[in-house]
């Protein structure tokens, strides 16, 4: 084990020494979401005087940076007269540089500050027919990139290469929380996306997911799986009943009513295996389907109303299989279930735990600890489902 802790200033320029006498690491990377990371330290001085609002932490591992962002609490400190530990613990939590780019709105208008902002409802940040991973670039790039406003621009930050992956879409968006209209462009094709401390610069880049259900698989057998655990429940929603139109643009000086409302139902067909449950979905200001949206916005809904199949495995490293080397955040890897059952689903989180004494262990989460809706892993949870029912049943 080579971890290495550097703490930056916002523009990273390192300050100080590297942090010596920590205890305890823990940092969990995720899949287009901010990582959060945590590192126990004895509080000398010198250590506290880094440990600063603004500052950023940087863990090195063997020689490579694994995560870098901002201290979100950089000091939280305990000392214990029975432990007579001096000079006391303190524990700093940090993230990555997405989370600095999670705490961003979509300006309809990014080109001007927010006080100058139109205050017509009509008018949105628009984009009909582009690429979904030049949509992504561009809401970050504006909003918070080079070609935001001074005031806006997150230090250092620039685009990545272009991936050169994702299919044509369409986006609107106003005033939502940044890396929420970057998820509805990346869900299409399901893309990921990331921040990644380069020299220095951090840069912001869109992915595609590969398939290593051949090379990356985890089982029992191989000794490189944890944890299984599984919920079924019903879909909430097999209708998408949206609802667009009612522009407010369309709405003259004269006080003529907005343009009329305009519906798109979308379906997913789960209602044959299950009943048919409605949910309204509201889409004012998209006066028609010409460019897909409505369509969109009823597909996004069955992505989470879909049969709520919900299937979580931790894995480990072993020296044949490890994080970041043979699969990353995002990538569609096997697990092969105690019951010989085979799915497939996807990596979400990456978890490096370490001590100086014991040595470090990486984990994975395959799948979602909350509901995910992937249809093999419907099937799968049924069939497993079945499977368990029968054995218990031949156990009785």
């Amino acid at each position: 084990m080579s971890i290495q802790l550097l703490v930056t200033d916002r523009d990273l320029n390192v300050l100080g020494d590297p942090i010596e006498g920590w205890t305890k690491l823990a940092c969990d990377r995720n899949h287009n979401a901010p990582a959060s990371g945590s590192v126990q330290v004895p509080a000398w001085p010198e250590v506290m005087a880094l440990l600063q609002p603004g500052n950023r932490m940087v863990v090195v591992r063997d020689g490579g940076i694994w995560c870098a962002g901002p201290m979100e609490e950089p000091q939280d400190y305990v000392w214990d007269l029975e432990a007579n530990a001096e000079p006391g613990t303190v524990t700093c939590r940090f993230s990555d540089d997405l989370a600095r780019v999670a705490g961003y709105l979509t300006y309809p208008d990014p080109t001007v500050d927010f006080e100058s902002q139109t205050t017509t409802s009509d008018v949105k940040w628009t984009r009909k027919s582009v690429n979904a991973e030049l949509i992504i670039r561009a809401l970050v790039d504006e909003n918070c990139g080079p070609a935001s406003l001074a005031a806006r621009r997150i230090e250092q930050l620039v685009l990545d290469d272009v991936a050169g992956v994702g299919s044509t879409r369409s986006l609107t968006t106003r005033f939502e929380p940044l890396l929420d209209a970057c998820r509805t462009a990346a869900a299409w094709n399901k893309l990921g996306f990331r921040t990644r401390q380069d020299g220095d610069q951090i840069k912001f880049g869109v992915y595609a997911p590969v398939d290593r259900t051949d090379t990356a698989r985890f089982s029992v057998g191989l000794g490189n799986v944890r944890r299984v655990a599984f919920t079924m429940g019903a879909p909430t929603a097999t209708s998408e009943l949206v609802m667009g139109g009612n522009d407010p643009s369309q709405q003259v000086a004269s006080g003529d009513p907005p343009n009329e409302r305009v519906y798109v139902e979308v379906t997913s067909g789960t209602a044959a295996d299950w009943y048919r449950v409605e949910k309204l979905v509201e889409k004012s200001g998209t006066d028609d389907d010409s460019d897909g949206e409505l369509t969109q916005a009823g597909q996004l809904g069955l992505g989470s109303d879909n049969p709520q199949a919900s299937l979580s495995t931790v894995t480990v490293d072993t020296e044949d299989l490890q994080a970041g080397r043979d699969y990353d955040l995002g990538d569609l890897v096997s697990v092969v279930l105690p019951t010989g059952l085979e799915i497939a689903d996807v990596v979400q989180t990456i978890r490096l735990e370490a001590e100086p004494d014991t040595g470090e262990v990486v984990t994975s989460v395959i799948g979602n600890s909350d509901k995910t809706t992937l249809t093999r892993t419907v099937w799968t949870v049924r069939d497993l489902a079945y499977r368990l029912g029968q054995l218990e049943a031949k156990g009785r």
